[in-house]
C-alpha cells in the first residue's frame, strides 16, 4: 500500500492536462501578485535553497523552538544536498534579508549565531503554493486535502519539511531532463513554462503542435524582467529539440509547444504532486502512512517519486 497517488496514476489521469493548466494559471497569478518574491525562487537552485531554509525554520517551530534557521545550519543543509556552493548560499541569504523575506529573530542573546526566521510574506507564499498543489490533487481524485489542511492551524509547519525532504531526495526533481532542464536554471524559467502551458486551449490539448498565447519574445522577456537575448537563446535551444516553434516568423508569430514537451511538463508536475501527496498523508493520515511503511518494499510501490520516473 502506497501513501498516495503514484506518478504513473497521476500521469495517466484523463483530466490531468486540464488540471495542471489551471494550476499554471494560479501560479502565474501568484507571480503577478508579488513578482519580486516569486522571482527569488524562480530557478531550480534557488527554489531548493528556499525549501531548505523554510524546513529548518518549520521543524524547530513544530518542536516549539525558535531559531531553527541560522546561516550555519542553512549552509550545512545546502552542502549536504549539494544544491549550491557556500558563496551562492551566502548570497541567497543576504538577498532574502535585503528584501525582507527573512529577518533576524528579535531578542537573541548570542550575537555570534543570530538566528533567522521567514517573514509573513514568505510564509504566505509557501502556504499559497501548497494550497494550489493540494487543490490539483483534490481535482484528480475528489479528495478533501485542501479542507483538511486549512482546518489545522499552522499545518504548514509540519507539512513543508516533509515536502522539502521529498523534493531534495528526488532524482527526477534534482536532475530534470530535456526541455524542462533548459528552463529550470533560467531566471523565472518556471514562470516561462507556466506561461506556455497556461496558454494551451483545451480543444488543442491533443494536437502534435499546440498553439500558446505567446507571440512576442520581447514582450514576454519584458514582463518577466529577463534578458531578451538570454531568453531567446533558451527558446532557440528548445526549438532545436523540437519542443517549441512558431507558426510563422520566429519570435513574431504565435508560438507552439510540442505534444512531447506538454507531456514532459505533465510528468514533472506529476512527480512533484506525488511527493506533496505523500507528505500530506504522512502528516494527516498517519495510519495509512504506517501501513505503507510496512509494505514499502512491495513491487506495487516501485514508482515512488523519490527515484527516477519511468
Amino acid at each position: 500500500m502506497r501513501l498516495g497517488m503514484t506518478v504513473d496514476e497521476i500521469v495517466e489521469h484523463p483530466a490531468l492536462h486540464g488540471h495542471i493548466r489551471r494550476q499554471a494559471l494560479l501560479l502565474l497569478q501568484a507571480y503577478e501578485g508579488n513578482p519580486r518574491l516569486s522571482s527569488v525562487f524562480a530557478t531550480q537552485q534557488r527554489w531548493l535553497m528556499g525549501h531548505i531554509a523554510l524546513s529548518l525554520h518549520f521543524r524547530a517551530a513544530s518542536a516549539g523552538r525558535s531559531g531553527g534557521l541560522t546561516a550555519a545550519r542553512f549552509f550545512d543543509g545546502v552542502a549536504k544536498h549539494e544544491v549550491a556552493s557556500r558563496n551562492t548560499a551566502d548570497a541567497f541569504i543576504k538577498e532574502m534579508l535585503k528584501y525582507g523575506y527573512v529577518q533576524h529573530v528579535a531578542g537573541g542573546t548570542d550575537k555570534r549565531v543570530r538566528p533567522l526566521e521567514p517573514t509573513q510574506p514568505s510564509i504566505d507564499a509557501i502556504h499559497g503554493w501548497v494550497v494550489v498543489h493540494l487543490a490539483t490533487l483534490d481535482k484528480l481524485d475528489g479528495g478533501g486535502r485542501v479542507e483538511t489542511y486549512l482546518g489545522v492551524p499552522d499545518a504548514i509547519a509540519d507539512l513543508q519539511p516533509l515536502i522539502a525532504e521529498g523534493l531534495l531526495c528526488s532524482r527526477s526533481i534534482r536532475e530534470p531532463e530535456r526541455t524542462f532542464s533548459l528552463f529550470t536554471w533560467l531566471d523565472n524559467g518556471g514562470v516561462v513554462m507556466e506561461w506556455l502551458i497556461s496558454g494551451i486551449e483545451e480543444r488543442d490539448a491533443g494536437a502534435a503542435r499546440v498553439p500558446t498565447g505567446v507571440v512576442s519574445i520581447a514582450a514576454l522577456a519584458d514582463w518577466l524582467k529577463l534578458s531578451r537575448t538570454h531568453l531567446a537563446r533558451k527558446l532557440r535551444e528548445a526549438e532545436e529539440m523540437g519542443s517549441i516553434g512558431w507558426e510563422g516568423r520566429r519570435g513574431r508569430s504565435v508560438m507552439w509547444v510540442s505534444d512531447g514537451f506538454r507531456r514532459e511538463y505533465a510528468r514533472a508536475q506529476a512527480v512533484k504532486l506525488a511527493i506533496i501527496d505523500d507528505a500530506f498523508n504522512v502528516r494527516f493520515r498517519p495510519s495509512v502512512a504506517r501501513v505503507a511503511a510496512v509494505t514499502a518494499d512491495s513491487p506495487r510501490n516501485s514508482q515512488h517519486p523519490g527515484g527516477p520516473s519511468n
